[in-house]
């Protein structure tokens, strides 16, 4: 007489049952259809993307292509990293009126070029380089817009503004208005938002009413969907991760503008950020460290 007995089994996706016939032959035949038992859940497995966020790098002052030429090789050889942020002052366009503008911008794409490969990256522009606007969307683009976060399948977007003169465009303005709920955000722009607490000198940080102006763009309801925003300009690292305005809980706020000849203070260490992004069941945390 042939036996049949069944066993369930979990694969790491789901539980199904196995049909096992005892005899000589020891046939087993698998049911098509798995079938989740009660109390089990699926495992799902988190996501991380890397990435790194630099600021004010400053091409075409002191040392600083130097220093940008042996900061941004070390971002790229840790991890394993998907996409490069620029913040804005990436290059001294407007010094002498600009004259120069073309050989800084040129030496900035090259370097990004020859070190990043097939890294995507996306500049911001910074008060450095508003005069020579023509020549920034030339070389590194569009000067505000989105796109999706690379390694997120879409459900991250990335949005870089201009806020280049100490105000926000009109464009830009608008681009936060029509945050929609169904994605989460990085924001990247040249100037710091004045929020409370914040240590970066004044004259480096925008009004309270541009920074009112920012805030109150974002629908309310997609306000929880903002994961972090990275401004630069302020030469001096600093980050509040909670509660930085109200209705922003749980957005995560940070400054850095150290990645040239322009030194961080106090220290006077330049540096850059590493981040890391991870899929956290539905949703999306964010995490950011110094590095140098």
């Amino acid at each position: 007489m042939t036996t049949i007995y069944f066993e369930a089994i979990f694969d790491g996706m789901g539980w199904y049952e196995m049909r096992r016939q005892a005899g000589p032959a020891r046939k087993r035949v698998l049911r098509a259809k798995r079938q989740a038992l009660p109390g089990v859940k699926r495992r799902i497995k988190a996501q991380t993307v890397e990435f790194a966020v630099f600021g004010d790098s400053h091409v075409g002052y002191g040392n600083s292509l130097s220093i940008f030429k042996s900061l941004l090789p070390k971002a790229v050889s840790s991890g394993n990293k998907r996409f490069i942020i620029f913040g804005g002052d990436n290059t001294q366009a407007g010094a002498d009126h600009g004259n120069n503008a073309n050989v800084y911008y040129k030496d900035f794409k090259d370097t990004v070029t020859a070190t990043l490969g097939s890294i995507p990256y996306k500049a911001s522009i910074g008060n450095w380089e508003a005069s020579t606007r023509s020549l920034f969307t030339q070389y590194l683009g569009a000067v505000a817009g989105q796109m999706n976060f690379p390694g997120t399948q879409g459900k991250v977007r990335y949005m870089w503004l201009d806020c280049a003169l100490g105000q926000f465009t009109p464009a830009s303005l608008n681009l936060l208005r029509n945050l929609d709920d169904r994605y989460f955000y990085i924001i990247d722009f040249h100037w710091p938002l004045r929020v409370q607490g914040i240590t970066v000198d004044s004259s480096h940080v925008l009004s309270a009413a541009e920074t009112s102006k920012f805030f109150t763009a974002i629908p309310a309801k997609a306000r929880e969907k903002v994961l972090a925003i990275f401004t630069h300009h302020g030469h001096k690292f600093y980050r509040k991760l909670s509660n930085i305005y109200p209705g922003y809980t749980k957005t995560k706020f940070f400054v850095t503008g150290c990645s040239g000849d322009y030194k961080c203070k106090p220290g006077g260490n330049m540096g850059y950020y590493n981040a890391t992004l991870t899929s956290s069941g539905s949703g999306y945390k964010m995490e950011a460290f110094i590095a140098h």
